[in-house]
């Protein structure tokens, strides 16, 4: 037996991220209804916009009074938060590492293998316990489509292993063998990069979407990077690429020439950078938390957006240089420490989110998409921003189910 619609009612700011045009900037882009509603049949939303212009065609009218009825009692609701990039599979702690970036130290890439050590020592129940754990902090802080990246096992079989354990929950796994060089191929990174290329891509690809590397001074060169990368285009695999989070490099140009879905972290960019992201169609992914939590200098959101680079948050979270699983927490930073206006932020932490990840049906609240959305206990979207820290989120639905 089908089961009936849901009618959302009592919805004082509703955004759907879909405005009449597509290309519009500011508070515009998010598409704001107010005194809203929205039916949801099957796990889609089947219409959203003023709840006194609910259709009055016959079928409509029946689904809409057959369905269950959430009043929402003037909540703000949006999509949920696309969380483009993190790191969810681990073992260990990180710290002490934190306290001594705090007391001066410079943040380097070298925590990895200290976690890639600790991941390899953990067992799969142990990794599983933590991972659901993290799970359940992004879908209570609003978060309902996550991408979780391997990366800290650096064999064959440890690299596989996280990846069938992300793929529990979520389609959205990423290959990152290409992490960093482990200690066993120090004498020899290209040897190294051969096994991501050959045996671990082998065992790695059928659990993957994405393939990804961290092309970084200490991690791995342009030409290596691109090597990686083509070998996961070349087996299906949608590309992504970590570059210029501690300096300006060639990663930017590698991104866009091999059209990645996402280039993340952008922290340095030349001006040449910014006009191929501006002529592309490769997201610049941004990751506030990473600059909070080794105060490195924040990217300069502004910059991108006003030159017309599409620009997506997301969290990184890890153990070592971003933390957080909180998008309301990265959206506040954004505007407060990246230029960004609290309507841009939003809408980079969702549909910039979805883009990030090339989904169409995630991030906008429009007739079609999936029905995730969250409530917030406030009268605006903007207190997402004006109000850090403070937990607004009331309720998370992925699918059109209270997941939260």
């Amino acid at each position: 037996m089908r089961a009936p619609a849901t009618l959302v009612t009592g919805i004082g700011q509703l955004v759907t991220n879909e405005p009449a045009q597509r290309s519009a900037g500011g508070v515009e882009r998010l598409g704001l209804v107010t005194d809203a509603a929205m039916l949801v049949s099957d796990g889609l939303v089947v219409w959203s916009g003023r709840a006194d212009e609910l259709p009055s065609s016959d079928a409509f009218a029946l689904a809409a009074s057959d369905a269950d009825v959430v009043d929402l009692h003037g909540a703000t609701v949006l999509p949920g938060f696309v969380d483009s990039h993190t790191h969810l599979v681990f073992g260990g702690d990180r710290s002490a590492e934190f306290e001594a970036r705090m007391s001066g130290a410079a943040y380097t890439a070298g925590g990895i293998r200290s976690t890639m050590a600790a991941t390899r020592e953990a067992t799969d129940a142990e990794l599983t316990d933590r991972l659901d754990a993290f799970v359940t902090e992004l879908v209570a802080q609003g978060t309902t489509t996550f991408e979780i990246k391997s990366g800290y096992g650096l064999t064959v079989a440890d690299e596989a292993r996280l990846l069938t354990l992300a793929a529990r929950v979520t389609d959205e796994t990423t290959f990152l063998g290409a992490h960093v060089v482990p200690s066993e191929f120090a004498a020899d990174p290209d040897a190294y990069v051969d096994l991501v290329v050959g045996e671990m891509l082998d065992a790695c690809a059928p659990l993957a979407r994405w393939i990804d590397a961290f092309c970084e001074e200490g991690a791995f060169t342009p030409e290596q990077s691109r090597r990686i990368l083509a070998a996961g285009a070349a087996r299906g695999l949608g590309v992504r690429l970590h570059a210029s989070q501690l300096a300006p490099g060639a990663g930017i140009e590698l991104a866009v020439s091999l059209d990645a879905a996402s280039v993340d972290h952008c922290t340095h960019l030349t001006d040449a950078d910014v006009a191929l992201l501006a002529g592309s169609s490769t997201v610049a992914t941004l990751l506030p938390g990473a600059e909070f939590s080794t105060r490195q200098p924040y990217p300069d959101a502004r910059r991108l957006i006003d030159a017309g680079v599409t620009v997506a948050i997301a969290s990184d979270c890890n153990p070592g240089s971003s933390f957080t699983s909180s998008m309301p927490f990265c959206i506040a930073v954004a505007v407060r420490d990246m230029g960004m206006t609290p309507a841009e932020a939003v809408w980079s932490a969702t549909a910039g989110g979805a883009a990030a990840l090339r989904r169409t049906d995630v991030g906008h609240l429009g007739p079609g998409a999936r029905a995730d959305f969250v409530a917030l206990r406030a009268p605006s979207y903007v207190h997402l921003a004006y109000r850090p820290g403070v937990p607004l989120v009331d309720g998370a639905w992925r699918a059109g189910t209270r997941a939260a």
